[in-house]
């Protein structure tokens, strides 16, 4: 049997799907599975051996479902579930099964404040599986590393030679990115080494918490409240996606947005420190399979005003951020 698996992005959800091919693979061992998404996140199943080739969808769809058209799959699994995905499924013209978005449910929450109970994303993947008799196996989600991606723990200050925290930065919206002064509280909280993991996007914001915790105790326009002993070794928007999972897998805890790297600090069974603004664990999207904490600001009515994230707090405020308290510091 030959199938296909369509998760197009973004890259926590192509971690997310990692399950499905380790199911196919166990349930049909002589089959080849081919995994398409877009070519920023082809790296989660680069070293995959539960996959036989990834393919990275094309600018043109009809040049991609011309290729595909040609591979000659016998069934076809939508792990996405929207035009484009179902543009692809269609004119393949073959057996399909397709993943329930629970999209009512999550609108419901978002929108009404109307709590449903919502199956984790991953368990819905897993679910599209259920016509081909397959269940869970509850090993969680997989990330393959390989040595040459490996980050020399050797290129790190002595003292984070001896263990060290990560915090991630960033996310795609801005209502799931934790400000820059509640970051550098949070650092100082932790009062650890600490690795700055994040895209290009978050190396100015990056900057910015580095030079704070380089300061000297007496400067003047510090705050008596922090302690200002934290290092910082800074490696935003300087490492791949894999080599920043090496980060994460030498670390001792993760601290993290609701972003992709939450879902790979997973996938690398971490312990995981994740940061909820706008969103809410409840929506489905919570560290799966793996020990972890949650951070979030149970005080206002007005969250989750959001399933995936906006550019700007609806209500002006931002108080799911600005107001968050980090009471219980994982170490």
């Amino acid at each position: 049997m030959k199938i296909l698996i369509i998760r197009l992005s973004s890259l926590g959800d192509v971690v997310l799907t990692t399950p499905v091919p380790r199911l196919l693979r166990k349930k049909f061992p002589n089959s080849e599975i081919h995994f398409i998404t877009k070519s920023e996140y082809s790296d989660i199943y680069i070293n995959n051996n539960n996959v036989n080739k990834v393919i990275n969808l094309e600018q043109n769809l009809k040049k991609t479902i011309k290729f595909l058209k040609s591979e000659k799959y016998d069934l076809v699994i939508d792990l996405h579930n929207n035009l484009r995905s179902n543009v692809i499924k269609y004119s393949l013209s073959v057996k399909h099964l397709t993943y329930n978005k629970q999209s009512f449910a999550r609108w419901l929450f978002s929108n009404l404040k109307i709590k449903l109970v919502i199956k984790h994303i991953t368990k819905s993947y897993i679910e599209t599986l259920n016509n081909l008799d397959i269940e869970d196996d509850d090993k969680g989600l997989d990330l393959f590393l390989h040595e040459k991606d490996l980050y020399d723990i050797n290129k790190m200050p002595i003292e984070f030679r001896n263990g060290f925290y990560v915090l991630v930065l960033g996310g795609k919206y801005k209502t799931k990115r934790l400000p820059v002064d509640k970051s550098i509280e949070l650092c100082d909280k932790i009062n650890r080494p600490i690795v700055l993991i994040g895209g290009k996007n978050e190396y100015s914001d990056s900057l910015k918490i580095e030079k704070f915790f380089r300061r000297e105790k007496d400067d003047d326009d510090v705050s008596d409240i922090l302690n200002k002993r934290t290092t910082i070794h800074n490696l935003c928007g300087k490492l791949s996606i894999l080599e920043s999972a090496w980060i994460l897998k030498l670390s001792n805890v993760v601290y993290t947005n609701d972003t992709g790297f939450m879902h790979i600090a997973s996938a690398l069974q971490k312990k995981v420190v994740s940061i909820f603004g706008s969103t809410h664990p409840s929506l489905g999207f919570f560290p799966y399979k793996t020990n972890f904490y949650v951070y979030q600001n149970t005080n206002i009515s007005c969250r989750p005003c959001t399933k995936i994230g906006l550019n700007r707090c609806p209500a002006g405020h931002f108080k799911c951020m600005n107001e968050l308290k980090f009471d219980h510091i994982i170490l």
